[in-house]
């Protein structure tokens, strides 16, 4: 078992936080997490391009690059694989792995099951330690039909993934009961209308990620804080210094 996939079997679940660059990679690293992510959202915004539209290859491929030699575990959302052709998406998951990534999520976006369960068995072919976190949108684009998640959800743990992931399932009775279908670690993406990181614990929920609400987060305090100084008053919360954000750049240049 790799490091990573060692961190799925813990007595504590997996709190991943995902980064969009270098400066908040370095942050969150600093703050003790072991595990980063990667958010495909935080990817597309800041170059103008829509997630999940398959147009953020050569720039997901780029921060790997940027963030795989630094000293956390990354995992990189890679969308649907940004191919529809099994090999082809093997050939990517194999380009990240070079890169730095110990894992990668892998999106159905309610495309078919057998073509998602195809690519899920050539990556896991061609980068078996690559840890795949196989993502269902049963609940994310569709309207939660528990049937097609649990069926989903064994297609693609028969064709090799390490993991699940079922963004939108909030509701703990639900959680509880696909956990007994399931033979591989369960991510659930953290929602601050949700149940809390240690109520997911307590339900069986072996990863918790936060996708892009850093990402947004970050982007609300830019709002918050010029609603601030145009109303007169001065930004509230935490912001690092000048220095502090240029020494983030030289820990880069020294590793």
């Amino acid at each position: 078992m790799t490091p990573f996939a060692a961190l799925h079997h813990a007595d504590t679940p997996l709190l991943l936080p995902n980064a969009w660059d270098h400066a908040s990679a370095a942050l969150l690293a600093a703050q003790g997490f072991e595990a980063i992510g990667t958010t495909s959202l935080g990817v597309a915004a800041p170059a103008g391009l829509p997630d999940g539209a398959a147009a953020t290859r050569d720039l997901t491929l780029s921060l790997t690059r940027l963030l795989g030699a630094a000293p956390y575990l990354l995992s990189v959302d890679a969308e649907d694989g940004f191919a529809q052709d099994p090999y082809q998406v093997a050939e990517f998951a194999r380009e990240l792995a070079a890169a730095g990534a110990v894992g990668i999520n892998l999106e159905d976006g309610l495309g078919s099951a057998a073509l998602h369960a195809a690519k899920i068995a050539a990556v896991k072919a061609a980068v078996p330690d690559l840890f795949v976190n196989a993502r269902t949108d049963t609940h994310w684009l569709g309207d939660g039909d528990e049937r097609e998640t649990r069926q989903r959800l064994d297609a693609y743990q028969q064709a090799g993934a390490d993991g699940v992931f079922v963004p939108g399932l909030t509701d703990p009775a639900g959680i509880t009961t696909l956990l007994k279908t399931l033979d591989v670690p369960l991510n659930i993406l953290y929602s601050p209308s949700g149940p809390t990181v240690a109520h997911l614990g307590d339900l069986g929920v072996s990863r918790i990620s936060l996708g892009s609400l850093l990402y947004r987060r970050a982007l609300g305090a830019v709002l918050e804080a010029v609603a601030d100084i145009r109303g007169g008053r001065s930004p509230q919360g935490t912001v690092p210094s000048y220095d502090e954000v240029q020494a983030l750049s030289a820990e880069r240049r020294d590793s």
